[in-house]
């Protein structure tokens, strides 16, 4: 069996992603909390911060990696003029320099296995300008611009790297945008196919980015938003 490491796997989009392969890989987990479901993991999970904590805790994964999922992210919508060093640095370290540390410590292991893959994820709100969304839309733009850069460095050893940039998805990071039936409506209508995604939606385009079906796609980001990217 692969062998997949998922980090923030313990909600959301890792979550949804760690139960639809439980069946068919090994999971080795990820998040600063427990697993509400301890039994999806047929490997290990590891209650850490990915950012600071030191990543020789994760020296028990096994010698080959088949695939690294980076889920974390951040929705932090301020006014531009509100938003602080500290809200940028923040939504930096979460999203490119925590893949960062991730990639660089499995990076052997990824290799050994002879052909892997990473699955990164970005927003539509890098390709879409949207208000207020600058800070997260600077951070997830350095996620995207790492993938394509890994994929072309790693092409040579038989890794592939793509991105997935969905539109607001119906995730415990998103709770306090969509929790009123007024709010979902709302967002529902903004998205041409008339409702939000779902962690669901996501875990499926990550299951096929990992298999041997995604085995000619690399350096792609792949717009997972209801339409949002491209057609009004």
């Amino acid at each position: 069996m692969k062998n997949y490491l998922i980090i923030g796997a313990s909600k959301g989009i890792g979550f949804a992603t760690a139960q639809l392969l439980q069946h068919e890989a090994n999971i080795y987990t990820v998040s600063r909390s427990e697993m509400p479901d301890p039994s999806i993991n047929s490997g290990q999970h590891f209650v850490m911060n990915i950012v600071k904590d030191d990543l020789q805790l994760l020296d028990s994964l096994p010698s080959e990696l088949h695939g690294v999922v980076y889920c974390p992210g951040s929705i932090n919508l301020k006014s531009f003029n509100r938003l602080t060093e500290a809200d940028f640095l923040s939504d930096f370290q979460q999203n490119v320099w925590g893949a960062v540390r991730v990639i660089q410590y499995c990076l052997p292991r990824l290799k050994k296995a002879k052909g892997s893959s990473i699955v990164l994820y970005s927003t539509v709100a890098v390709q879409t300008g949207m208000t207020f969304h600058s800070s997260i839309a600077v951070a997830k733009a350095g996620v995207e611009g790492l993938g394509r850069s890994l994929a072309a460095e790693f092409a040579g050893v038989n890794i592939r790297v793509n991105v997935i940039a969905p539109s607001l998805t119906d995730t415990p990071l998103a709770a306090n945008l969509l929790n009123t039936p007024e709010k979902i409506e709302g967002a529902s209508k903004r998205n041409p196919l008339q409702r939000i995604g779902t962690a669901a939606d996501m875990a499926e385009m990550t299951a096929f980015l990992l298999s041997e079906k995604a085995s000619w796609m690399t350096g792609q980001v792949i717009h997972i938003d209801g339409g949002m990217g491209s057609i009004r």
